[in-house]
């Protein structure tokens, strides 16, 4: 006698065929067609992943048959876990939750444009207010303690204080720091070539310090590996990876004795931080930083605003206006 589980189990076995094989062609759709860069790639994938994961536990049903109230209702899964779990999962913090449900609005304009859906679900689903916190920020004395830590008489020393300058100086994200190619180094002209996210490419200047400590990590490392066109090496002379920067990092913020949350990318805000309160716009922080949306560069805004409150009250603090 025919079973309605029986039916049941053969849906469910056809819907995550269907999930997994469109998620081959999405993959391979954002890798080829949007440019994106690996670990975002890779990121998207994990949030396809779990909500596909969802919507089959929950609804047993292909990508095609999702409505609004599936996705609204996942999102409001993925709220409150957060919310319950927030100390043992920071990764669930409202900003990741929008980014979640900006995967899932990219996943089905994705569906429409290759015509595997006729409308799309998510049209109506609202993000979640991300939040705007910024990472602690590095004074100057803690980067020039930071600094002071390396040994200059060894090559990893040299090469440690180069990458640390050239993080702070430059602002660049460690995964451009990572793959920076000696002939991107155009040291005349005093800039470097940035190859950011997407492939594209930005020119950033470069100071005196970071030109020096390059040139004499440089001196100090070429008779070993003349072949290998990568500026930062391990002592294998192969190019390092993100991890063994950001333990480079963390180290030597040890050392230093400095208790701040710190990775490559508190170097990175630390030079944002420190151009607007030099007086940059934000348009020229923007292109520095290789921010595609000028809304990413905006979370610096507030700390113009709060610099410049404590420039008035310092100014003001002798004035007696009784």
């Amino acid at each position: 006698m025919h079973h309605w589980r029986d039916d049941l189990w053969k849906n469910m076995v056809d819907s995550t065929k269907k999930w997994e094989r469109i998620k081959s062609e999405y993959s391979r759709y954002i890798k080829t067609e949007k440019r994106l860069s690996e670990n975002t790639v890779a990121a998207y994938m994990r949030d396809f992943e779990e909500f596909m994961h969802y919507i089959l536990r929950n609804y047993g049903v292909s990508y095609e048959a999702v409505n609004a109230v599936m996705i609204e209702r996942f999102m409001a899964w993925l709220f409150e876990r957060g919310t319950s779990e927030m100390a043992q999962r920071p990764s669930l913090s409202r900003a990741s939750q929008a980014r979640r449900l900006s995967g899932i609005k990219s996943f089905y304009n994705f569906l429409l444009l290759t015509e595997k859906i006729e409308q799309l679900p998510t049209e109506s689903v609202g993000a979640p207010k991300a939040e705007r916190l910024l990472p602690d920020v590095l004074s100057v004395e803690e980067i020039d303690a930071l600094i002071a830590t390396f040994d200059m008489t060894t090559v990893k020393g040299c090469r440690d204080s180069a990458i640390v300058e050239v993080l702070y100086s430059t602002g660049l994200r460690v995964t451009e720091l990572v793959s920076l190619s000696i002939s991107d180094l155009f040291f005349g002209e005093g800039y470097i070539r940035i190859v950011g996210k997407g492939d594209k490419q930005r020119i950033v200047p470069i100071g005196a310090v970071a030109r020096d400590k390059i040139q004499l990590y440089m001196e100090l490392r070429r008779p070993k590996v003349p072949s290998e066109r990568t500026l930062f090496l391990n002592n294998r002379g192969t190019p390092l990876t993100r991890v063994m920067v950001f333990n480079i990092i963390k180290q030597a913020a040890n050392l230093a004795g400095i208790e701040k949350q710190i990775s490559p990318h508190t170097l990175r805000h630390s030079y944002a931080t420190h151009l607007i309160e030099a007086g940059a716009n934000i348009r020229q922080v923007q292109e520095l930083l290789g921010h595609e949306s000028i809304s990413t560069t905006e979370v610096y805004t507030h700390l113009d605003r709060k610099h410049l409150r404590g420039v008035v009250e310092d100014a003001f603090a002798d004035v007696d206006l009784t």
